[in-house]
């Protein structure tokens, strides 16, 4: 199983950007998958979730409003729009999959992707 995040980078205060993560080697209609983010020497938090089939959805407060996330099965990705991007919002994003919307742990990981946010 591979989890490709990519689309990050440096973006200004306020911009937005769009984050992709391509999955191959599971069936991926058939995983939850989510958008993670640790920010420098904090912690790794989930920021946004999507069951198998985009019919439940999870946001942290810190970004609802801001992030959208959706997926495209037809094309094993997921996608998280940022929009009005804060200096807090820089970190390392990493997308996941888990057969299962709400895990304890999330199954599959990809490598994460840089977004750092500059006045």
């Amino acid at each position: 199983v591979q989890l490709q995040a990519s689309g990050g980078g440096l973006v200004q205060a306020g911009g937005s950007v769009t984050l992709s993560c391509a999955a191959s080697g599971l069936t991926f209609g058939h995983y939850a998958m989510a958008w993670f983010r640790q920010p420098p020497g904090k912690a790794r938090d989930v920021v946004a979730a999507l069951s198998w089939n985009g019919g439940t959805v999870y946001y942290a407060d810190s970004v609802k409003g801001r992030l959208t996330i959706s997926r495209d099965n037809a094309k094993n990705t997921v996608y998280l729009q940022m929009n009005s991007l804060k200096l807090e919002d820089t970190a390392v994003y990493y997308c996941a999959a888990s057969p299962y919307f709400d895990p304890p742990d999330w199954k599959y990981w990809g490598q994460g992707t840089q977004v750092t946010v500059s006045s």
